[in-house]
């Protein structure tokens, strides 16, 4: 697994990487683009007018009565205004109306883009992600490209068009000082924005990195409820959590406090161009060099031109946050599976669906080998076990026919396929799993073994039901096949969930059946309802059978017995038996168990981890 990077250092420059990466959402909606800017430019004209229409009323105050006629013009010009201020507002909501949709859409398809680019990432990625944090960061970064592109296109651009706009009529208007006074406020305000926009960004990350901490632990906590009640940690998991947020309140303390100083330290500069130019202004009228009317246009001017500076600097501000909002989303996506497809891999072609391990070694880091030069193979419709004691690498050599991780050495072969040479897709749509722990949605019982093949008809996911001997027990509850499993199925018994397992497994109608400890957590009653499923379904698959417990599998085709990674037996059972080797041995220590469950070790005890 490699990770790509879209993050900066507090300090850098805006990454506009972000910014290229949204414009092909720009792009696919450019004639919306372009009619959401014709009605900002119309509103930024009709802002631009009301200055002027203001300057008359008040001109015309100032003028002898000459009856009907003038009051017809103050009306006229007051309708003006009126419009022009109502255009103003209208032009603006259209255009964000128009807008709307470009933002909606993108956030969907990058949402659906992340979405789909996590459940491609492979187990190891998986297996140390933290959840809670994992779910903020994807949460932020969605709504921050809302406020990107919105504002990136809206806000910036036409601010600095108005201010131009502005400068340019003062000049003409009123001669150079008042361009002067506004330029040079313009530039002050900018390059302060930008250098304590540039400071408090690092703020802003502390903030976010403390909240998706602080929900990291609360999802962990409420995810592993039922443990917390076992060992009365209440109180513990509050005190961990409220430490989570004691960093969270003191990274958002500072990031108060940098938004008091930049907002401040703008209004100053503002408030020290704004008196300067009323000030000017109050001596020219004085002097006779501007009417009353230049004065009020001044002064419009003056707020229209400040108001949309002012929020440029919120919109730099907020592009900012946005921007390191949205960097974690974009690491994300920036993160390679370390299981890809070859280039030109083929989908598999299943036959008869032999199944061949050949000279396989596999360790999760190198300095640890986990299975040592494995060979063995299930003929079609043949039913082989896997057994050996805890750590021996029994479940491993399922994670590597799934290809949640590629071997170090040999091949792993499907009908004589290299399956590192075939699609991720096709290979596990061959292959139905029973797992050691099933995890259920938190939907119902009918919907949960419709997942094994999503598109089956009602009659199919019964007939499913049906062959695992889940109908009983369906018929026992209230609601039937409509109850809600609850979360990870933890409403459901362990057999319960078993049986929908096998029910899932079955509608998904593979060739290759693999069982991964399947009755490990189970009473004996359970188990042997559960084994006479497995048989039952086993008949006509070719299985694999991954168990501690060697009375599950007596009935095997063929038996390989690990140890250490390494096989050390083969056989079915009654010859295993007679060779009084490692098998023999693991029997009558199970059997004594059973027999005895006082003599149980913690290394042998059927409730330990798979290896």
């Amino acid at each position: 697994m490699r990770h790509g990077n879209f993050s900066q250092e507090p300090g850098q420059s805006m990454n506009w990487r972000v910014v290229r990466v949204l414009m092909p959402y720009l792009w696919e909606y450019r004639w919306r683009v372009g009619l959401s800017l014709l009605f900002l430019v119309a509103a930024k004209g009709a802002i631009l007018v009301i200055p002027f229409l203001v300057k008359a009323v008040v001109d015309s105050l100032d003028v002898p009565d000459r009856g009907n006629i003038l009051a017809m013009g103050l009306i006229l010009l007051v309708v003006a205004y009126g419009v022009a201020r109502f255009s103003s507002v209208l032009f603006g909501e259209i255009r964000d109306t128009v807008f709307g949709r470009v933002t909606e859409r993108a956030m969907r398809k990058i949402g659906l883009q992340l979405f789909r680019h996590l459940h491609a990432l492979d187990l190891d990625f998986h297996l140390n992600r933290q959840t809670g944090g994992l779910a903020r960061d994807i949460e932020r970064g969605v709504t921050g490209i809302s406020f990107l592109m919105r504002f990136i296109v809206f806000n910036i651009a036409p601010t600095l068009f108005e201010i131009a706009m502005v400068v340019g009529i003062l000049y003409a208007k009123y001669g150079a000082i008042y361009a002067l006074i506004t330029f040079f406020a313009v530039a002050a305000y900018w390059a302060f924005s930008v250098r304590a926009t540039e400071w408090r960004t690092q703020f802003v990350r502390e903030a976010n990195e403390a909240d998706s901490a602080s929900n990291t632990k609360a999802i962990d906590s409420l995810m592993n409820f039922e443990t917390v009640k076992y060992f009365t940690n209440e109180e513990f998991e509050a005190r961990r959590y409220d430490r989570e947020l004691e960093k969270w309140e003191i990274a958002r303390r500072k990031n108060r406090l940098s938004v008091f100083t930049l907002n401040s330290g703008q209004a100053l500069i503002i408030a020290i161009a704004q008196t300067s130019m009323i000030g000017l202004a109050v001596f020219q009228i004085r002097a006779g060099e501007l009417t009353i009317g230049d004065f009020s246009f001044i002064q419009t001017i003056m707020i229209q031109l400040f108001l949309p500076l002012g929020f440029l600097g919120f919109v730099y501000r907020e592009i900012k946050g946005s921007l390191a909002n949205i960097e974690k989303m974009f690491d994300l996506m920036a993160v390679e599976p370390g299981i890809n497809d070859v280039p030109d891999a083929k989908p598999l072609q299943v036959g008869q669906g032999a199944l061949e391990f050949r000279d396989v070694s596999f360790g999760y880091r190198p300095d640890r080998a986990i299975l040592k030069d494995i060979s063995f193979s299930v003929a079609p419709g043949k039913k082989v076990a896997v057994v050996g004691a805890s750590g021996a690498g029994k479940s491993t050599l399922v994670k590597l026919l799934f290809r949640f991780y590629d071997v170090n050495a040999g091949s792993v072969l499907i009908d004589g396929q290299d399956i590192s040479q075939v699609t991720q897709h096709s290979l596990r749509a061959a292959i139905g799993i029973v797992p050691q722990d099933t995890v259920l949605f938190n939907d119902t019982i009918f919907e949960n073994v419709r997942y094994g093949r999503p598109d089956a008809q009602d009659d199919e996911v019964g007939e499913a039901i049906r062959l695992a001997h889940l109908e009983d027990f369906i018929g026992r509850l209230p609601a039937g096949g409509n109850t809600i499993v609850g979360e990870r199925g933890l409403k459901l018994s362990g057999g319960e969930k078993q049986r929908v397992a096998i029910a899932r497994a079955l509608l998904k109608q593979p060739p290759i059946m693999i069982f991964d400890e399947a009755t490990s957590s189970l009473d004996s009653k359970s188990e042997r309802a559960i084994l006479a499923a497995i048989r039952e379904i086993a008949t006509g698959h070719t299985s694999l059978v991954i168990a501690h417990r060697l009375s599950t599998v007596v009935d095997a085709d063929q038996i390989v017995v690990l140890d250490q990674g390494e096989i050390v037996e083969v056989g079915a059972h009654a010859q295993l038996l007679a060779h009084e080797g490692r098998y023999a041995e693991l029997w009558r220590i199970q059997q004594a168990e059973s027999e005895h469950p006082e003599l149980r070790s913690p290394d042998n005890a059927t409730l330990q981890p798979a290896g």
